[in-house]
């Protein structure tokens, strides 16, 4: 199998500081740019996994250009320069310390709570009847609070504006935002043969500016179906073909695992590694319509260095 990258220690010319995500490493130069590199990480129920996948940081960085490329009339974004298949350079904003979550279907947690018994999620009422991964009459957006560690908890429209954790004036901007990323992600899917079926945004303010940070669209920020099949396996009550990291919650789910404490991670085969990164290279090809080029993984660590110091010397705000 490829080489992964799973850790990463860099100190690039004025760096004042670097933060290790569950999937990303940031590293923040001269407080003014941030240098993003989506490893090969992945995690599940807010715990990382023991083993990498390869391409998966190739993937999600691709994806991610792509999107902020192709939504970049609807809302500003940080990204200035993708130096490398795994980095994103762009500008540091302030972010907000909210997830903005939009669900076009009723699926994942929000089914699971549904099924539990649950009529409300956020603020947002939920009709009787419905089904999993039925369609909403409209999109549903469920935000959450963003937590450094640990779970990331279900908040409404309301005490986000009570708490002060986002002025309404802010929040009126990222919700309008959501729903128009949305619908422009759902319409690129569509052209796919796929359903964008639930995502998350990210913003953050630079210069008194509500801008879209982070990755979009991807498949550790979003779930896919596939178009073809949907109707009639719905209405079979049949499992929907994804593009997504469900897949992955629902191998570990099925193996007793899902983060609560005390549960041990179940053993990652090599073959189940392969299969992942095979899915994750598979939603790559579908949602950009583009064929996957597996870089070079000989020494990632040291080709990322390199095109990053690159990018530095040639980049200015």
């Amino acid at each position: 199998m490829a080489t992964t990258l799973t850790h990463t220690d860099y100190h690039f010319p004025n760096q004042t500081g670097v933060y290790h995500g569950k999937v990303r490493d940031v590293y923040d130069i001269n407080d003014r740019l941030l240098v993003m590199v989506a490893t090969d990480r992945i995690s599940a129920f807010d715990v990382i996994l023991p083993k990498g996948i390869p391409y998966k940081g190739q993937v999600l960085n691709q994806i991610a250009s792509y999107f902020l490329e192709a939504t970049a009339d609807i809302v500003p974004n940080w990204r200035l320069a993708t130096p490398d298949p795994m980095v994103t350079v762009g500008q540091r904003c302030e972010g907000f310390r909210v997830e903005m979550i939009i669900r076009g279907y009723l699926t994942g947690s929000a089914w699971r709570d549904y099924q539990a018994g649950a009529r409300e999620i956020c603020g947002v009422k939920l009709p009787e009847g419905m089904r999993e991964n039925e369609r909403f009459p409209e999109p549903i957006i469920t935000p959450t609070t963003k937590a450094d560690e640990g779970h990331d908890e279900n908040i409404s429209r309301e005490e986000i504006i009570a708490r002060g954790i986002v002025s309404a004036e802010d929040y009126a901007v990222m919700e309008d935002y959501t729903r128009r990323l949305f619908k422009r992600g759902t319409e690129m899917a569509a052209e796919k043969g796929l359903i964008l079926v639930d995502t998350k945004y990210e913003f953050g303010k630079l210069d008194g500016k509500v801008m879209l940070i982070d990755e979009i669209h991807t498949p550790d920020s979003s779930r896919y179906f596939y178009a073809d099949g949907y109707q009639e396996r719905f209405e079979k009550g049949e499992p929907q073909r994804q593009l997504s990291k469900e897949f992955v919650r629902q191998w570990l789910i099925d193996h007793g695992f899902m983060g609560r404490e005390g549960q041990q991670v179940p053993e990652m085969t090599d073959e189940f590694v392969q299969s992942v990164s095979e899915r994750y290279i598979e939603l790559y090809e579908h949602v950009t319509g583009r064929p996957f080029v597996k870089a070079d993984c000989s020494d990632l660590a040291r080709r990322i260095e390199v095109n990053v110091l690159d990018c530095l010397e040639n980049i200015s705000l």
